[in-house]
C-alpha cells in the first residue's frame, strides 16, 4: 500500500504548518486561552485557507477533499494545540452533506465553508458515558417542523458556536436534528476546559428544530467516527512536538557536568516514545482510511486505532513530563500544556476503556483462537 502523499496533500500540509508557526504561536494561544478559550479572528483565519469547507462539496462552496485530507490538517492544527474545533466543522460539513436534505443543505453548507457560521455537534449527555445510544432528548412534532427537549454536556465551543446537530428520540427511534443556538428555549453555560478551550452545557427547552435525518443512529456513528479519525490526527501532531520538544530539552540540559541525553537509561525512555509516536501515527493512517469502509467494519477500525492512541498519548505525555522535571509541569513551559492537550484528547469520543470495550464487543467468536 502507498502511504505517501501527493502533491496537493504536501502543499495543503505546507499551507497550514505555516499558518500554525506564523499566526498561532504558543503566546497567541496561552491568550487565547486566557480570554475564553475561542478565537473567532483564529477561526476565521482557518476558513480563509479553506479548512471549514473541507469536507464540503465544491457546488456547495467548500472544497470536496477527504479524509486523509482532513488527517493532514488536524495533524499540523495538533502540532500547535490550536483550540479552535475544526473537527466539529469537519463533522458538520459530512454530515449535512451526506445526511441532510437539499434544503438544509443550501441553506447551511456555504455559510459553514465561508466560516460565517460554526456548527458543532451535541450529543453527549451525562449518563450516557460515551454510549451514543442512550438518548434521553426528545423531540415532538410541532407546526412547520420539530422541538427539542435535551441537555447536551461537553459541547466544543458551544457558547459560540451558530448551530448545533443534535441526536434525540423520535418516538422510539433515534433522529437527527440542527438547532441555532438564537432559537427560542436554547440556553447555554460555557467554561473553559483542562487543555484550555471551550466547552458548554447546552440545554434545550422546547427549542424549534429543523430534521436533518429520522435515520440518526447511523448518521451520529458515522459523525463521531469522523471525529475520532480528526481526534488521531490530532493527537499524532501533538506528540510529535511533544518528542520534538523533549528531545530538544535533553540535549541541553546538563546533569554531573554532560547533556542528560547521553544518559543510556533516558535514550532508552526516548526511544519508547518513538515506538509510541509510531504506532499511533499508523494507526491514525488506519482510522482516515477505513472511514468510507462500510459501517461495521469502519467502527471496529476506529475503535481499534482510538484506543492505541489513547495508550500512546498516556505513554508520551507522562514520559515527557518525568523526563523534564519540575519544569515540566509549569504553565510557563510549553510541554504542560502538551501534557494537558493529550489528557484532554484521549477522553475525546469516548477515553481508552470505552474503546477497548468497543474492539472487545466486536471481535469475531475466534478472535484469538484457532478454530
Amino acid at each position: 500500500m502507498d502511504f505517501d502523499f501527493n502533491d496537493d496533500q504536501e502543499s495543503l500540509r505546507d499551507a497550514v504548518r505555516k499558518w500554525v508557526d506564523k499566526g498561532y504561536d504558543f503566546e497567541r494561544r496561552r491568550g487565547i486561552a486566557a480570554a475564553g478559550g475561542f478565537s473567532r479572528e483564529a477561526y476565521g483565519q482557518l476558513a480563509d485557507l479553506g479548512l471549514a469547507g473541507l469536507y464540503i462539496p465544491e457546488d456547495d462552496g467548500g472544497m470536496g477533499m477527504g479524509p486523509v485530507e482532513g488527517m493532514v490538517v488536524m495533524e499540523e492544527l495538533g502540532r500547535g494545540m490550536v483550540l479552535e474545533p475544526l473537527a466539529q466543522t469537519l463533522i458538520a460539513g459530512a454530515v449535512l452533506s451526506g445526511y441532510a436534505p437539499e434544503d438544509v443543505k443550501s441553506a447551511w453548507l456555504p455559510k459553514i465553508a465561508s466560516g460565517e457560521s460554526l456548527v458543532v455537534l451535541a450529543w453527549q449527555e451525562r449518563a450516557a458515558r460515551y454510549d451514543f445510544k442512550k438518548c434521553e432528548a426528545k423531540s415532538m412534532p410541532a407546526q412547520g417542523g420539530h422541538t427539542l427537549t435535551a441537555i447536551k454536556s461537553i459541547v466544543s465551543a458551544g457558547d459560540q458556536a451558530d448551530a448545533f446537530i443534535v441526536p434525540a428520540l423520535a418516538g422510539e427511534t433515534m433522529a437527527l436534528f440542527l438547532v441555532e443556538r438564537s432559537a427560542a428555549g436554547v440556553t447555554t453555560r460555557g467554561y473553559v476546559t483542562q487543555d484550555g478551550a471551550r466547552a458548554a452545557e447546552v440545554v434545550l427547552d422546547n427549542a424549534p428544530a429543523t430534521l436533518i435525518t429520522l435515520d440518526g443512529s447511523t448518521a451520529l456513528a458515522h459523525a463521531i467516527d469522523i471525529g475520532i479519525a480528526a481526534t488521531c490526527a490530532e493527537a499524532v501532531g501533538v506528540m510529535d512536538k511533544t518528542l520534538a520538544v523533549t528531545v530538544e530539552y535533553m540535549n541541553t540540559r546538563k546533569q554531573f557536568g554532560v547533556v542528560i541525553s547521553s544518559f543510556q537509561a533516558l535514550r532508552h525512555r526516548v526511544a519508547d516514545m518513538k515506538m509510541q509516536l509510531e504506532l499511533a501515527r499508523s494507526m491514525s493512517y488506519y482510522a482516515s482510511l477505513k472511514l468510507n469502509a462500510p459501517a461495521e467494519e469502519r467502527r471496529r477500525a476506529l475503535a481499534r486505532a482510538k484506543y492505541q492512541l489513547g495508550v500512546s498519548m498516556r505513554f508520551v505525555g507522562q514520559q515527557a513530563v518525568q523526563l523534564h522535571g519540575g519544569i515540566g509541569v509549569t504553565d510557563e513551559y510549553i510541554v504542560s500544556h502538551y501534557f494537558k492537550k493529550l489528557t484532554q484528547l484521549e477522553m475525546t469520543f469516548g477515553d481508552s476503556m470505552h474503546q477497548l470495550g468497543e474492539v472487545s464487543a466486536r471481535m469475531q467468536e475466534t478472535a484469538g483462537v484457532f478454530a
